[in-house]
């Protein structure tokens, strides 16, 4: 019995550890993701440099490409027309293992614009609409590029506003996002083009590398970014996240009734407001109140010093709790239902 005991609680403490770890993973991933969008395009000159047979005439650059990409690939890819084709496009819509997966805001911008259903690129969505459905707006928090870098530049804001700089803190209302994916929606209908990926992050910063390293150069895309970062960093944290951009807003219409979901244990809270302080996203975990907006990212469970936040299987938010039962203010309510039970 004790041994069986001793078991159970050593899986547990080795959950707990998992789940603390969970935002390190995430950030690693975000990291590869990023590295990913600039390997695809260096293999994309190099193929493109062995298909021209003319080594002699590259510049002395392009034959330092040449010579380290060739270096690396050459152990795993024999043919290089063809076993480099294992990652191709960007985080729009891009082939993984030969499989074609699309962002379900550029489908549904492709719908808008050409007023047309084709299921071949519909279907690409699937993917990722299963896993929103059950994981919810997991993409923003663990897959998309451009939230490694607004997390660094809300580090950076922080410090800032610590060492006494004063920047502001507005506040829009979180259903001003959706009303900007169904103008874009309306607009793409009426022009006929696909204008949600001008200022979408993720296709920004895939389109912007790729340009960048095949051709050299940069477009329009880096001042709209750019802009994203002055906004979130003078105006309001993670503002473009939480009040425009038009991918969040259909990830969260589409999970708004995950499976997976975070949860508080009211029992093991201290209200100690940590879990609030980090959310990148502006919610309100010590009060039960995730929502549809919440990424999945796992930081407040990794900064929740009693171990009170945890994931479960759930299509909705746990009702609010209350008091932690940690905290003071539940400790004073209920002191006298307390003495009791402890006498």
């Amino acid at each position: 019995m004790n041994n069986a005991r001793m078991r159970l609680k050593s899986s547990s403490n080795n959950f707990l550890v998992l789940l603390r770890n969970l935002n390190k993973l995430r950030r690693l991933i975000l990291f590869l993701v990023f590295v990913l969008l600039i390997v695809i395009p260096v293999l994309h000159v190099y193929q493109s440099y062995v298909a021209a047979h003319a080594y002699d005439f590259l510049s002395p650059s392009e034959k330092r490409i040449y010579d380290i990409v060739e270096s690396l690939v050459s152990p795993f890819a024999g043919n290089s027309k063809y076993d480099l084709n294992v990652f191709r496009g960007n985080t729009w819509s891009g082939l993984i293992g030969g499989i074609q997966i699309s962002d379900p805001l550029a489908v549904v911008s492709q719908i808008a614009a050409s007023q047309k259903f084709y299921w071949p690129f519909i279907l690409t969505a699937l993917i990722p609409v299963i896993l929103t459905i059950f994981f919810g707006r997991f993409f923003c928090g663990w897959l998309c590029p451009a939230t490694l870098i607004y997390e660094l530049n809300s580090n950076l804001s922080d410090r800032l506003k610590g060492g006494g700089m004063k920047l502001f803190n507005f506040q829009l209302g979180r259903r001003f996002k959706y009303v900007i994916l169904i103008i874009g929606l309306i607009t793409m209908t009426l022009v006929g083009s696909l204008l949600t990926a001008i200022i979408y992050p993720p296709a920004i910063i895939g389109r912007e590398l790729y340009m960048a390293i095949s051709q050299g150069g940069l477009g329009i895309g880096v001042v709209i970014f750019s802009g994203t970062l002055l906004f979130d960093f003078f105006l309001v944290r993670r503002g473009f996240c939480r009040y425009i951009c038009p991918g969040g807003a259909l990830y969260s219409l589409l999970g708004r009734y995950r499976i997976f979901r975070i949860r508080r244990v009211a029992e093991n809270c201290n209200d100690c407001t940590k879990c609030n302080a980090v959310c990148e996203l502006g919610l309100d975990p010590m009060n039960d109140n995730f929502g549809q907006e919440c990424s999945n990212c796992t930081a407040c469970i990794a900064i929740c010093p009693t171990e009170a936040i945890t994931f479960t299987l759930r299509l909705k938010d746990y009702p609010a709790q209350g008091p932690g039962h940690l905290g003071k203010l539940y400790l004073q309510k209920n002191w006298g239902t307390l003495q009791k039970a402890t006498e």
